[in-house]
């Protein structure tokens, strides 16, 4: 079983900045794949980004993020962070961290990939 905790949600201006954290614990050692997912206007949870663990490394974005944002691990300390630059107001949601064992089966980007999820956290830009 693994265990996520999101944290560093918020409020920014467009054009900020905010750093979200996910805390991954449990069977730690089995992951092979963190992402964060967001609801969009038609689908309960939208890929923003991923990133693999082992046994090789790669991080994968969203279109609509590419550029902006950065998905990063901590195996250290066993923590996900997505650093999102240059918000735009069309960011705004609840994001949540998402944990897959699989190395393989559906696309990375897909939500059927994913066993494990945690809560989520408010992230809202303003004009």
């Amino acid at each position: 079983q693994v265990r996520l905790v999101e944290s560093g949600g918020g409020s920014a201006q467009a054009g900020g900045s905010l750093r979200l954290c996910c805390a991954v614990s449990g069977r730690t050692f089995t992951t092979y794949a963190t992402g964060w997912f967001r609801p969009v206007a038609g689908k309960p949870r939208e890929f923003v980004a991923s990133v693999v663990t082992r046994p090789s490394t790669g991080t994968y974005y969203a279109d609509s993020v590419k550029g902006r944002f950065t998905i990063s691990r901590d195996n250290g300390d066993n923590t996900v962070y997505l650093q999102m630059n240059d918000l735009k107001p069309e960011d705004t949601a609840v994001y949540s961290c998402a944990a897959t064992s699989s190395s393989s089966g559906w696309p990375i980007a897909r939500v059927r990939r994913y066993d494990y999820w945690g809560q989520g956290t408010q992230v809202t830009v303003s004009s």
